[in-house]
C-alpha cells in the first residue's frame, strides 16, 4: 500500500494505492489552503481505509515542477510521514503523473504516433511541459517553455499532439496548428501518481528522506503584493 501525495498545481490530494488499484482518495475542497488541508484529507483517508503509516510500504509525492510553495508543502508531509513510520520515499516527475492519468482517463486517444504533452502554468505565457509517446515514453525532457506560434512546430509536423493540464488552456489560441489538439478539463490528481510509483516502489528508487528537495525547474522569485508600500505621499 502506497499514500500518494499530489500538491504541485492548485489541486491539493493525497491516494491509497496498492498493486493494482487506487483504494481511496481525498482531496481539498478548490481554493484552501494546502498547509492548512493537507494533513487533514491525509488522517481521514488513512482513517477511512483503517490504514496506519506503519502499515504503509512506501510514500509517493508529486515532486515537480509546479508551484513552488505547494511542491514545499507536499514534499515536506511525504518526508515527515516517511521518516515517521521507517518507509521509503518515492518522488514522481509531475509530468509523468499527468501523462499516466491521462492514460488511464482516455485510453482511445493513445493511438500509435500520437504524442502527449502534459502542461503545467508557470505565469505569463511560460508553461512546464514534456513530450511522451502514446506509451509513455519520452520523446521531449521536462521544461519551461515560453509559447509563440513555432512551439513544437517540429513534432507537429510529423504527429498529432495532444495538450493537457491547466498550462494547455492559454496555449490553444497561440498553438494552432491542425496536428494540435486540446483535451478540456484535465486536473491533477494524487490517484494519477498510482503505475509511476508502484513501478518506483518495485525497482527500489527511493529517495535520501534527509536532503531531497522537490524538482523546481527554475528559480523560486519573490514578488511583493501591488499596494504594500505605503503612498510616501502621504
Amino acid at each position: 500500500m502506497i499514500l500518494c501525495i499530489e500538491t504541485a498545481t492548485g489541486v491539493c490530494s493525497a491516494a491509497l494505492c496498492d498493486e493494482k488499484r487506487v483504494a481511496g482518495i481525498a482531496e481539498a475542497p478548490p481554493g484552501m489552503s494546502h498547509a492548512a488541508q493537507l494533513t487533514v484529507i491525509i488522517q481521514r483517508l488513512m482513517e477511512e481505509n483503517r490504514i496506519r503509516a506503519t502499515d504503509l510500504d512506501a510514500v509517493a509525492v508529486s515532486k515537480g515542477p509546479g508551484s513552488y510553495t505547494g511542491l514545499r508543502i507536499g514534499v515536506s508531509a511525504a518526508k515527515g510521514i516517511a521518516y515517521g513510520a521507517g518507509i521509503p520515499l518515492l518522488a514522481i516527475n509531475t509530468l509523468e503523473a499527468m501523462c499516466s492519468g491521462y492514460g488511464s482517463h482516455y485510453p482511445g486517444d493513445l493511438q500509435p504516433g500520437t504524442l502527449l504533452c502534459p502542461m503545467i502554468d508557470a505565469r505569463r505565457m511560460e508553461v512546464y511541459n514534456a513530450v511522451f509517446t502514446h506509451d509513455g515514453k519520452h520523446v521531449r525532457e521536462t521544461a519551461a517553455s515560453i509559447i509563440d506560434g513555432n512551439s513544437f512546430i517540429d513534432i507537429l509536423t510529423e504527429h498529432r499532439v495532444i495538450f493537457f493540464g491547466n498550462g494547455s488552456e492559454k496555449c490553444r489560441g497561440i498553438i494552432t496548428h491542425p496536428n494540435a489538439f486540446f483535451r478540456e478539463g484535465f486536473s491533477l490528481s494524487a490517484s494519477y501518481l498510482h503505475l509511476p510509483s508502484v513501478n518506483a516502489l518495485r525497482n527500489k528508487q527511493f529517495e535520501d528522506v534527509a536532503y531531497f528537495e522537490p524538482y523546481y525547474l527554475k528559480e523560486f522569485i519573490a514578488t511583493v503584493p501591488k499596494g504594500f508600500f505605503p503612498d510616501k505621499t502621504e
